[in-house]
């Protein structure tokens, strides 16, 4: 039986007002199908992404339409150096603008995180290759919502970023 030779904490590289969304899939293909999907969801949209490939020549797939989105989303593969992993990074969007097209992206098997806070990834070595065995998003609680936190909730959602009018 195979056993875990080495576990690693990866920091994902996320440019300033950036938003990183890391996940799994299968095929050679999701890079491309991811930049269809993407290119498709806003004019505006910035992104860079970055695949893993798991077989054959095993290289870092590219592509995206902001040079600097694109290296940093391969610096982050790099570092994850993980099959079938693949990193987005996005500038002028936010994950839930797009996270139902890579969903239904058909390669896409999960996604491990969507975010624009720090991000750790734990990835777990073993004699075959390297996997993702989970996300650190952000920091630990500092407690429990009040009344008035409710009410600067609500209005950060209503009043300052617009959704939920």
């Amino acid at each position: 039986m195979a056993k875990i030779e080495k576990w690693d904490v990866v920091e994902a590289v996320i440019p300033q007002d950036c938003n990183i969304i890391i996940g799994q899939s299968h095929f050679i293909k999701t890079v491309e199908d991811l930049y269809e999907a993407l290119t498709t969801a806003s004019p505006s949209l910035e992104f860079g992404i970055a695949f893993c490939e798991a077989s054959g020549v095993c290289l870092i797939r590219k592509e995206g339409n902001s040079k600097d989105l694109i290296d940093a989303a391969v610096e982050t593969a790099k570092r994850i150096a993980a099959g079938h992993v693949f990193v987005i990074l996005l500038r002028n969007g936010y994950p839930i603008n797009v996270m139902d097209r890579i969903k239904s992206v058909q390669e896409v098997c999960r996604i491990f995180a969507a975010t624009a806070n720090p991000l750790q990834v734990i990835v777990a070595e073993t004699s075959q290759g390297r996997g993702v065995a989970g996300v650190v998003d952000g920091f630990i609680p500092k407690g429990v919502e009040t009344e008035k936190d409710v009410e600067d909730r609500k209005r950060l959602l209503r009043d300052i970023i617009g959704y939920k009018r």
